[in-house]
């Protein structure tokens, strides 16, 4: 294990326990955003906690993080942080929210961490070593059937928008099982093979970072609604390698007859 993981890691645990801290207050005081979206103290302290780590060993090292404003990078590194990805589900006592840390070098994902802290899990990946949960290796399922498989989705958009051809959006539909266990849980549920598909339509670079490489390297795949693999992109989808590669072939096919 390199040492950016080890620090990733152990800042993900030291946040999370500081979120658990918050975590089923009635007392929890909520703050609106420019963009109306939901914000506590929580979120905003375990962001510093995560960048005083990071800023103590990597002082070169940029940050972006969901909460204060980006550090740029003085040598090509940067980590990318959502203190608390599920806020929402934080307000409301529900355990599936997740403290989330990325590290891009020269624009590629290298390494992230997923640590879901009310039910103990954390998931860590970097390039090359493979997908691990609480330390043991996780794979994506090999389920190949769509009305078969799982799909998991964040937004009530994706159940409540028009019909729409767009193939992710078809699986509303085709899917075996459709359940909205989403934001960064969801994913995790796709890179530990219980789960085959994660849709998020809306997502920031922030709630993208950590999750790729853990999907990718278990075996799966991320993508936009655009089938390409970028943090800035349109949503974020999370599959396993097969229906990952329908779908994003079936992406490609929708876009060229356009």
């Amino acid at each position: 294990m390199t040492p950016e993981l080890q620090l990733a890691i152990e800042l993900a645990e030291q946040a999370g326990r500081l979120t658990l801290d918050y975590f089923g207050r009635k007392s929890l005081q909520v703050f609106s955003k420019r963009d109306a979206s939901p914000v506590t103290e929580a979120d905003r302290k375990a962001e510093e906690l995560i960048r005083e780590g990071i800023s103590s060993c990597y002082p070169d090292d940029g940050i972006f993080g969901e909460e204060f404003d980006e550090r740029p990078s003085g040598n090509g590194r940067r980590w990318i942080i959502d203190p608390i990805d599920g806020t929402r589900s934080f307000i409301h006592g529900v355990p599936l929210y997740g403290v989330m840390i990325g590290l891009e070098e020269e624009g590629k994902l290298r390494l992230g961490v997923v640590n879901i802290p009310a039910l103990g899990e954390l998931y860590h990946a970097e390039t090359g070593s493979g997908a691990f949960l609480n330390g043991s290796q996780i794979t994506v399922s090999a389920i190949e059937d769509k009305s078969v498989a799982t799909v998991v989705f964040t937004e009530k958009e994706y159940l409540l928008d028009p019909p729409s051809a767009h193939p992710v959006d078809r699986l509303r539909l085709e899917a075996g099982l459709v359940r909205g266990w989403g934001d960064c849980y969801g994913h995790m549920l796709v890179a530990s093979g219980r789960a085959e598909v994660a849709v998020d339509k809306i997502m920031s670079p922030w709630d993208c970072a950590a999750i790729i490489p853990i999907v990718t390297e278990a075996g799966g795949c991320s993508f936009d609604y655009l089938g390409r693999t970028v943090i800035d992109g349109v949503g974020l989808v999370s599959a396993n390698l097969s229906l990952g590669r329908t779908l994003i072939s079936a992406i490609a096919s929708e876009e060229a007859g356009r």
